[in-house]
């Protein structure tokens, strides 16, 4: 499969391959299927025969596995791997006559979003290998923070010199912060350029950690009228639109006189009593103020953390746009998502290796990826309906058909900015439900991907070598989680709302596509089985009950062959994709830990926050770390610490799962029949073994990492009283 030209005259720009794993999956898939049958079969001929609480909760959990299992047979159906050809692009077009490109970079806290990393964020992209005339980044600043503006002020002066330095030296690390970590050849010329950003780095701290602009830093009338606009009264949840240029790139130059990129500092209108929406709301007014300043028909999302590794990704993206048969209904290229500073084995598998590496591909051969909320790029006219159903703008600027003739800071188009970003702009419109970034979801990015791919609009992975992009990943247990619970509740309001993918995406996709959704939407479940499998065989192995065959039955098989059967091809699709097998082991520890902990809690607090009880809100993952926190953390030491309920389940888990397992083995070696219970002890022994960074938390440490005390005396109490009241069942 290519890129193809009717009269064959044009270059190879792109090509897919068909895994070479797509018919082993398969096949795989018919013979596990039966399986799964097979012990279906088994439970509800057992539950019919005996009816019981326990064999309903056995069935229950076995049917959800089922389903998720099947669910994600989708991304392996026809998983393809691409390649791009960006040699042979100026075969095909000139450097004039590329698009343009607006960036959206989204911040909103200046202390959980240090500024500094914003900043290294912003150079790495108006760095890339693009012609600058034709880039403009706009930095969205949800919090309405003077601090960010100030830190965006020395990133514009600083960019004057770092941005030639980069084309002359070739460097392929444009973020200052990344590049001078590394052992670079230092020359004079270097040595110079990083004084420079060490300065303004120190500056940059020095105004946050203040809490305010400090005099002697502004030294210009035009920077003070900006922050003149921060008059009483302004809060991070009520004020007016900000709008400030930094950069015009017909105006302003570099150290060798060449032309700059556009940089604008954004912070939208926001009142108290109208809705903001979070990201999406941001991404919205960006959306519409970007088309009234330069309305590029590709746009380029971007978390704040995370920086370009490779200037040449626009040009990759360019070598799909540029294909005629491929443009009409591609509506985004997707990027993976990346991390630097993850420890040797990933304890907390923030990669997410299936989610943002594995499952693309398969998705890939279908209709396309979904969108992970950074590293995207989109065609513009995406967001205005699908690809045969175009949606009118009631402002004609905002179409992304029209053309910007005035100049980037002329009073009229900053008038008309200003409009498009009040907070009452979007009444009674179509935003956020037919056009732009959607509502009705903590989940904007995977709402929105989804439905575009419902409208019409394909997608494409594009995978390379090089990682296109790199970021920051919690390093502390209670973060990681908290966005997983976050995660939690926006994925259960895209599957329980009327666009539910095991309905609407079916009808609207195809079978494959909406499983795949569904897949992703229906995540929390795996709380059930999770749960289940966790405590109930544990807990009636202590009344010497046994719920599985003894080794004699071929039953026993049957088990056997769906445990290691389902691992096992967790563990090949891992390694064949560059992963190790001691992050694999921690990958599946923490689906185990979030199963008792951000599923369920995520879970509950939909549940409350639909019948009005409580509301979760945005939280941001902070992305400030301490020393301590980080040296435990690279000598890959769990991080507790903090006194968080969800660590309770898990917590209490390993308790009863530790005295299960010591039973049994006294009970194996002295007295009753050997083969009853083995498989029983061994699932004990087995969570036993994954729990060992909790038993080590609560009992070995003594760092401010270990596990709080009130929560190990909480989960005990509650490991005692499960074991006593099932105890007393006997």
């Amino acid at each position: 499969m290519g890129s193809r030209s009717p009269a064959h005259s044009l270059p190879l720009l792109h090509t897919a391959e068909l895994s070479r794993a797509t018919y082993f999956n398969r096949v795989f898939t018919l013979v596990y299927a039966c399986a799964i049958l097979a012990l279906l079969y088994r439970h509800v001929v057992s539950l019919l025969h005996s009816p019981s609480l326990l064999s309903l909760s056995l069935l229950t959990s076995d049917v959800v596995l089922s389903f998720m299992w099947m669910t994600a047979q989708s991304f392996r159906y026809s998983p393809i791997h691409r390649r791009v050809f960006i040699e042979k692009l100026d075969e095909v077009v000139n450097h004039g006559d590329f698009p343009a490109l607006d960036v959206f970079i989204c911040t909103a806290d200046p202390y959980k979003e240090p500024p500094v990393t914003v900043v290294n964020t912003v150079l790495s992209l108006m760095a890339y290998d693009y012609p600058m005339n034709k880039v403009s980044v706009y930095v969205s600043d949800d919090g309405g923070s003077q601090l960010t503006l100030f830190a965006l002020m020395e990133a514009a002066n600083f960019a004057r010199e770092w941005l030639p330095f980069c084309r002359e030296k070739g460097i392929n690390e444009r973020a200052p912060e990344a590049y001078f970590r590394m052992n670079y050849p230092s020359c004079q010329r270097t040595e110079r350029v990083k004084m420079m950003y060490d300065r303004m780095k120190e500056r940059v701290q020095l105004v946050v950690e203040k809490g305010h602009i400090i005099n002697n830093y502004v030294t210009t009338e035009r920077d003070w009228e900006a922050f003149n606009q921060w008059t009483k009264g302004f809060t991070s949840q009520d004020h007016p639109t900000v709008i400030q240029v930094l950069l015009e790139s017909g105006k302003d130059k570099d150290v060798r006189g060449q032309v700059m990129p556009n940089l604008m500092y954004f912070s939208r209108e926001k009142s108290p009593t109208s809705p903001h929406h979070y990201k999406a709301g941001a991404l919205n007014a960006l959306l519409r103020v970007s088309a009234i300043m330069t309305n590029s028909p590709v746009i380029l999302t971007q978390d704040c953390d995370m920086f370009s590794n490779d200037p040449s990704t626009p040009l990759r993206v360019l070598c799909y746009l540029f294909d005629p048969y491929v443009r009409p209904t591609l509506g985004y290229v997707q990027f993976p998502q990346c991390f630097y500073g993850l420890n040797k084995n990933d304890i907390y598998a923030s990669e997410i290796r299936h989610v943002f590496h594995i499952n693309p591909k398969g998705l890939d051969g279908l209709r396309g990826p979904d969108y992970f909320g950074t590293g995207c790029f989109f065609s513009r006219r995406a967001f205005f309906g699908g690809p045969s159903s175009f949606v009118e703008q009631e402002v004609p600027q905002l179409s992304p058909h029209h053309a910007v003739e005035d100049p980037f800071q002329s009073p009229q188009l900053l008038q008309l900015a200003q409009k498009v970003a009040s907070c009452s702009y979007e009444n009674q419109t179509l935003w956020g439900s037919k056009i732009g970034f959607r509502y009705g979801s903590l989940v904007e990015d995977f709402y929105t991907g989804y439905l575009l791919n419902c409208e019409g609009w394909k997608s494409i992975f594009c995978h390379p070598e090089k990682q296109a992009f790199l970021g920051n990943a919690p390093v502390n247990l209670v973060d990681v989680l908290s966005q997983f619970e976050r995660w939690t509740i926006g994925l259960l309001e895209v599957s329980f709302s009327k666009y539910s993918p095991i309905t609407f995406g079916i009808r609207s996709m195809g079978l494959l596509m909406g499983l795949a959704y569904s897949h992703y939407a229906l995540w929390p479940i795996w709380c059930i089985p999770l749960t289940v499998y966790a405590f109930i065989p544990q807990l009636v192995l202590l009344n010497g009950v046994s719920i599985f065959p003894m080794v004699s039955d071929p039953s026993f098989f049957l088990y056997a062959f769906l445990f290691l059967g389902a691992y096992g091809q967790h563990f090949f699709e891992f390694i064949l994709y560059k992963g190790t097998a001691q992050r694999w082991w921690n990958d599946q520890r923490m689906w185990m830990i979030r199963g008792l902990s951000s599923f369920p809690f995520g879970s509950v607090e939909y549940l409350l926050q639909n019948i009005g009880i409580a509301t979760l809100g945005f939280k941001l993952t902070n992305k400030v770390v301490d020393d301590q926190q980080s040296s435990r953390y690279e000598r890959e030491i769990f991080e507790f610490g903090v006194e968080s309920l969800m660590f309770v389940p898990m917590t209490t888990a390993a308790i009863v799962n530790l005295f299960a397992f010591s039973v049994g083995i006294m009970q194996f070696f002295n007295d009753g029949d050997k083969e009853v219970m083995h498989l029983q002890v061994l699932l004990a022994g087995f969570i036993v073994v994954n729990c060992w960074p909790i038993y080590d938390a609560m009992v070995l440490r003594a760092d401010k990492g270990k596990m709080p005390a009130k929560i190990s005396i909480i989960s005990t109490a509650l490991a005692l009283a499960l074991i006593c009241i099932t105890l007393s069942l006997h």
